[in-house]
């Protein structure tokens, strides 16, 4: 059985002081959950912060991005090796807000995942629809392409360390939420392609989150569909009361 992770993508918030804050809420509430796996992805500037509040606990931490080179003249940018040497042990990469507002593209994304790999980094990938594409009955293209892409030239072996994030971006800080039987049948079509592109066993085993308003409200009923591994989650995860009933609402699950 997969186990459950939920992921929380602070994005551009929260100073280093107020991740102090937060991660010291959820390590008195998560601190010893072992049922499922619990990781928060702060801003670059709060991760040796973070990790160190969370270093005795079962807490995983995670960057939000990544760069495929290893060093040099690349200002700006955060390599791999620079991540797992203050303990980083999550990436999450592609994300929808990566790909609209700094050119993302499944090209780079495809690097970005190698690197983490080679690095022992455990990347969240992450594919999704925009409202057009999903009112043009374009979806499973989309993320057909998407997958393609971002997984090419990859091995059973290697994709088994890989999560995957299905997020539709029309749901994403809009409020609005997949039905659960809309978000269920996309996990269910990237399970099957996993399935073509490498086998069963492979594709039973790599865990699909979902991303996209999650709130304790729908968390149980999302994740309680059969391909549903979890959830990356976004506003909700900025607030130690919802983030750790959204963890704890999984528990009763598979």
């Amino acid at each position: 059985m997969r186990k459950i992770i939920i992921a929380g993508n602070w994005k551009m918030y929260k100073t280093s002081f107020e991740a102090v804050e937060l991660v010291n809420e959820l390590k008195r509430t998560l601190g010893d959950m072992s049922e499922v796996d619990v990781v928060v992805c702060p801003p670059f500037t709060a991760l040796v912060e973070v990790k160190d509040v969370i270093s005795e606990s079962n807490i995983g931490l995670g960057a939000q991005n990544i760069y495929w080179e290893e060093f040099g003249a690349f200002t700006g940018e955060v390599s791999a090796p620079m991540l797992t040497a203050i303990g980083v042990q999550y990436v999450i990469i592609g994300h929808s807000e990566r790909r609209q507002f700094f050119g993302e593209t499944d090209a780079t994304v495809n690097k970005k995942i190698k690197a983490a790999l080679k690095h022992a980094l455990i990347p969240i990938v992450c594919v999704g629809e925009v409202l057009a594409e999903r009112e043009a009955g374009k979806t499973f293209a989309v993320i057909e392409k998407q997958l393609e892409g971002s997984l090419a030239g990859f091995t059973a072996e290697e994709i088994e360390n890989v999560v995957l994030a299905y997020e539709p971006v029309w749901a994403i800080g809009t409020g609005k939420t997949a039905t659960p039987v809309q978000a269920q049948e996309v996990h269910k079509f990237i399970r099957d392609w996993l399935t073509k592109k490498f086998d069963a066993a492979i594709a039973n085993k790599v865990r699909i989150q979902y991303g996209g308003s999650v709130k304790p409200e729908n968390t149980a009923e999302l994740i309680g569909q059969p391909d549903i591994d979890g959830a990356l989650v976004g506003g909700a995860s900025l607030k130690s009361e919802t983030f750790s009933q959204i963890v704890k609402n999984c528990l009763a699950l598979k």
